[in-house]
């Protein structure tokens, strides 16, 4: 058996493990098979960059959990908020206050403060609000439970004091 043929029935005998990491991470069994089916192509594609004295299952894991971080920051970029209205009247009418930040500030001003702080604050951040558990943060993120809910509490912390005038 060549390298190439032992290198795939690795791929294929993890395929259930895969694919349940991919369902933990997506909780929809569609989007688990996409994550999967990503997954094994990027690892196809990228045979040669394996060396056969690492972790061939934690190879694939990471590959997964950064595809999957990938997608979820696309997604958060598709999703942002974008005027294109040419009447200037809309863009200035205030809108009856609310508890949201949206009733005081532009949803683009507060992603660029976001988007401001460190990797390591914005990701554990972003997945927050995006109604993301501090376990399932800490899984998707590959980092102890305790550092998500500190690096969390802190981002929020940053942004209270950036944004204290505006109340």
């Amino acid at each position: 058996m060549n390298d190439k043929s032992i290198f795939k029935e690795r791929l294929l005998a993890l395929q259930s493990n895969l694919f349940s990491f991919a369902y933990k991470l997506t909780t929809d069994s569609e989007e688990a098979y996409d994550l999967l089916q990503d997954t094994t192509l990027k690892a196809l594609d990228n045979e040669s960059r394996y060396t056969d004295n690492s972790n061939f299952k934690g190879w694939l894991f990471t590959i997964m959990r950064n595809i999957f971080i990938n997608n979820y920051r696309r997604s958060v970029r598709e999703r942002s908020l974008v005027e294109t209205t040419e009447d200037l009247y809309q863009l200035n009418f205030q809108q009856p206050s609310s508890s949201t930040p949206d009733g005081s500030y532009a949803v683009n001003e507060i992603n660029e403060i976001i988007n401001s702080f460190s990797e390591d604050y914005r990701q554990p951040f972003s997945l927050y609000v995006a109604g993301y558990k501090y376990e399932e943060i800490a899984e998707i993120l590959d980092i102890p439970l305790g550092t998500v809910k500190s690096r969390i509490f802190t981002t929020r912390q940053k942004l209270r004091s950036i944004l204290h005038d505006y109340r």
